[in-house]
């Protein structure tokens, strides 16, 4: 067992874990964080990513003792009130059909955005080549990262 204190949406939280733990099972079962989500299990998919200093990452193989930085998960992002405005766009832009994915989608969005909100559409396929959705919705994604990008110019 190892303790480690994680920052995660701007509150500090101490945990006792197993020290190769993956980052996402004590976001999920510990800190009861319904985003991430699992997806593979292999980093693949992108379901599980959280932004670590701003930098997107894959929780489900992170061991939690390698975590060092501030964690924001999708509820760290903004609120119901104010969301962020990819989360805006995202939902203006009706994304989600069975949702699973959308965290991977939102967190790489805000991530890039972030960085250039003058993002090319080579750029952003770049960025996305590892996301995976398997409903198809990557056109109604794109139309929402541009959206987005628009608003975040400004």
């Amino acid at each position: 067992m190892a303790t480690v204190t994680l920052s995660v949406d701007g509150e500090s939280h101490t945990l006792e874990v197993d020290a190769d733990m993956p980052l996402l099972y004590a976001l999920r079962d510990d800190l009861g964080k319904n985003n991430p989500r699992f997806g593979c299990g292999l980093a693949q998919c992108g379901a599980c990513t959280v932004l670590i200093d701003g930098t997107p990452v894959r929780s489900c193989v992170l061991p939690v003792t390698a975590v060092n930085g501030e964690i924001t998960t999708l509820n760290g992002l903004g609120s119901e009130a104010e969301p962020h405005p990819v989360q805006q766009a995202f939902i203006d832009e009706q994304v989600p059909f069975c949702g699973y994915c959308t965290n991977g989608w939102v967190m790489y969005s805000v991530a890039m955005l972030e960085n250039n909100p003058e993002v090319t559409d080579a750029e952003m396929r770049r960025q996305f080549a590892g996301l995976k959705c398997r409903c198809g919705s990557h056109t109604a994604i794109l139309r929402a990262v541009k959206k987005a990008a628009d608003t975040m110019k400004v």
